[in-house]
């Protein structure tokens, strides 16, 4: 049910793949808030998935950008004034490992694939918001989010370099965070979320076993990909526009939880 919460604000979504995908959610709830937007991702993400499907459900273009790309993201940026004015949200939903991809273990990481990774799935997010302050595209009290996964403070070991990945997202939400706020009061946040069956998950190795061990050390279960995605809206919302430098779990309890009763019964 709308209740038109993101009425006349305008933003960009990075990362919508396809209907699984959280960013994808995110746009068709922002759509229901009375939010307008673009959607971007880069463009062999945009050949391999299903976005015109949902640039037409939710009335939105299509601009392709490498978000590794300073030039992509200028001209990003640019359109989005063209079309817009300045904006109200950003939504960063971006993350790749060659070496999880490749099933190279951790500890034999290929350097290579590794600073590829680092700067697809968190370089990429201070690129985004460098050129967007630069560009002085955003509007005061505006929000930025990306999302994260607990594995920035735990080992999952399947989880691979990601993991290192997204400690550095995080660390960029609070460093940029703050210069974002001092210079727009534009807050920059990001989701640690549980982990959620999408297209860039179901890569590593044993992700069912996350998904099911979560949800068995979790109070209230796993959140779904709706359920982050209205987390979203929240957090584009002016209802949050004190909350900033946050790394948010969104979990259903799992971050706080050292063992569950469910989890020692299958001990006993």
């Amino acid at each position: 049910m709308s209740t038109n919460l993101l009425k006349g604000k305008k933003g960009i979504i990075f990362g919508a793949l396809n209907e699984h995908s959280i960013a994808w959610k995110v746009a068709e709830r922002a759509y229901e808030e009375g939010a307008e937007f673009i959607l971007t991702n880069a463009p062999v993400a945009i050949r391999m998935g299903e976005l015109d499907e949902l640039a037409q459900k939710t009335n939105s273009d299509v601009i392709p950008a490498d978000a590794t790309s300073i030039e992509d993201l200028e001209k990003l940026f640019d359109a989005a004034t063209k079309k817009f004015g300045k904006i109200d949200f950003i939504l960063h939903s971006i993350g790749m490992s060659l070496n999880v991809r490749k099933g190279i273990p951790y500890t034999e990481n290929n350097y290579e694939y590794y600073m590829k990774g680092m700067d697809i799935s968190a370089i990429s997010f201070h690129k985004v918001m460098k050129v967007a302050m630069q560009k002085d595209v955003m509007n005061d009290w505006g929000s930025i989010l990306a999302l994260s996964y607990i594995a920035a403070q735990r080992v999952f070991p399947n989880y691979n370099d990601m993991s290192n990945a997204k400690a550095l997202l995080e660390s960029i939400a609070r460093n940029f965070g703050y210069h974002f706020g001092i210079d727009k009061k534009v807050r920059v946040n990001t989701i640690s979320q549980s982990p959620t069956a999408t297209t860039a998950g179901s890569g590593v190795k044993g992700f069912d076993a996350f998904i099911n061990y979560a949800e068995d050390m979790s109070p209230l279960g796993n959140a779904s990909a709706l359920a982050c995605a209205d987390y979203c809206i929240s957090l584009f919302s002016d209802l949050t526009k004190y909350v900033t430098m946050q790394n948010l779990f969104h979990d259903g309890g799992f971050s706080n939880v050292g063992v569950s009763q469910k989890v020692m019964d299958k001990f006993m």
